[in-house]
């Protein structure tokens, strides 16, 4: 790619990315993005196959990366011994979170993409699927315990689900209403402490 070409990809997705937040992916419009570029119709489409390819490029690195730090967590997690699983969760948990908050502060505008202007893309999924990876993780935990002689007791799955997507919105407000990254860890330290004790109380450990 010449440096002219590498020049209108950057317009494009600068334009493009501006477009989205303003108009989430539905309303979004290409013309809108071919007009304010300065490109042809033609020229754009040497670029992208489509909206959701020009979507794509600005999220989907990211959206990717953040379900992979979270599984690699929760596989870390359950490598340690069943006594550190049990002891240290609070703070492996925050540990984890945090690494991740990092990493969304570094591409807020691609989570604000993803959160807020993404409804009607697979993106829009965030949310569940994390929800699912995490209802996953707490199964493999009540497993771990009762091998280990420490009996848990059992949450029926609807209600599992609407706490840890709860938990998850929660955490994803950071992003939705903008909190200064300043004030992000010491939320999130909070977030985790209330939602741990639940889980201890409702689990029984």
């Amino acid at each position: 790619m010449s440096e002219n070409e590498h020049k209108t990809l950057k317009k494009i997705l600068t334009i493009a990315c501006q477009e989205f937040l303003q108009n989430g992916f539905q309303g979004a419009s290409l013309r809108n993005i071919v007009k304010q570029a300065g490109v042809t119709t033609g020229a754009f489409y040497g670029y992208f196959k489509s909206k959701e390819d020009l979507f794509d490029a600005l999220v989907k690195e990211q959206y990717t990366h953040i379900l992979n730090m979270y599984q690699s967590s929760i596989d870390n997690f359950h490598k340690l011994p069943p006594k550190e699983q049990r002891t240290n969760m609070v703070d492996y948990t925050f540990a984890s979170m945090s690494h991740m908050t990092d990493y969304i502060y570094d591409n807020f505008q691609a989570f604000q993409l993803i959160l807020c202007c993404s409804e009607g893309t697979r993106y829009e999924n965030l949310v569940h699927d994390m929800t699912q990876m995490d209802c996953d993780a707490t199964h493999d935990f009540s497993q771990t315990m009762s091998q280990t002689g420490i009996p848990m007791n059992s949450v029926h799955p609807q209600l599992e689900h609407m706490l840890t997507s709860g938990m998850f919105c929660a955490y994803f407000e950071m992003v939705i209403h903008e909190i200064p990254r300043e004030n992000a860890e010491e939320y999130i330290k909070q977030l985790i402490n209330f939602y741990e004790a639940g889980w201890q109380r409702i689990l029984g450990f």
